[in-house]
């Protein structure tokens, strides 16, 4: 069984597994997406082979079973809780899933930046390329989730469809945030709403919504054309100024340098 040091922020790295079982657990989340070959992995005794079309959503503190069968290469998300805006439920239980082909194309398409990456020594930009990599991830892995059922309650009365929720709060980050608006978007009083939100994304709305709203700037400092005033603006922010300050605080490094570490 692997033993592993604190993990506070996301990577993304890709991984071969031998053919001999190993088992393993961890203090953070884990998303194992299949990208060439095939695995067999177990969690909390449920088993399920792994290629390019499904992938495993791991708990934190769930034990894992796992070997490779032939060659075989994935791509592996670490996420510790409350690092990226993700809801608290997707990782209620383990759960091996199905994905479509925009996420299949996505992790392939991080894969090559992944294996890319080795040859890099840059604290720094190795940090950038995590976070961008593991939003990304991220987002697609939860609307796959929204396409797909994954986690969402059958009966409104046992929860949130936090799927839909994420989804409705994305299309609307440039706007402030009403939880009346969004309460009765999902057919709930405010206070009902509010209880039932915490429950199923670990955090309030707003400050749920404030690390989508930095999430999503990853993302849109990778395109140029955005300038820093624009991607204030385009994701809920005032100004500049009090987007530059969140993001500092947040990632350690203002949107500018962040920006500058992709060249």
């Amino acid at each position: 069984m692997d033993h592993h040091a604190a993990v506070t922020t996301p990577t993304v790295s890709l991984r071969r597994y031998g053919a001999v079982e190993a088992s393993d657990v961890h203090d953070f989340h884990q998303v194992v997406l299949g990208l060439d070959g095939t695995m067999v992995m177990a969690v909390d005794g449920v088993g399920r082979e792994i290629d390019r079309r499904s992938a495993w959503l791991i708990p934190a503190g769930a034990r894992h079973d796992y070997a490779g069968i032939g060659e075989n290469r994935q791509l592996v998300l670490d996420l510790p809780a409350a690092s990226l805006a993700v809801p608290e439920r997707l990782f209620d239980r383990a759960r091996a899933v199905e994905i479509d082909g925009s996420l299949t194309e996505l992790v392939r398409n991080v894969a090559a930046s992944a294996a890319g990456s080795t040859q890099v020594d840059d604290e720094a930009w190795m940090r950038r390329f995590n976070w961008d990599a593991a939003a990304r991830l991220c987002a697609a892995i939860l609307s796959d989730a929204g396409a797909t059922g994954v986690g969402v309650d059958q009966l409104p009365a046992l929860g949130l469809d936090f799927a839909r929720i994420d989804r409705w709060l994305r299309a609307h980050l440039s706007e402030p945030l009403r939880i009346a608006d969004l309460a009765a978007h999902c057919g709930f009083g405010m206070r009902r709403f509010h209880q039932l939100f915490i429950e199923a994304f670990g955090e309030t709305p707003h400050r749920y919504l404030q690390r989508l709203r930095l999430d999503t700037s990853l993302t849109l400092l990778a395109d140029p054309r955005h300038t820093l005033t624009d991607i204030a603006l385009d994701i809920g922010f005032g100004d500049q100024s009090a987007f530059t300050h969140a993001f500092t605080r947040r990632f350690g490094l203002a949107p500018g340098q962040w920006r500058a570490l992709r060249h």
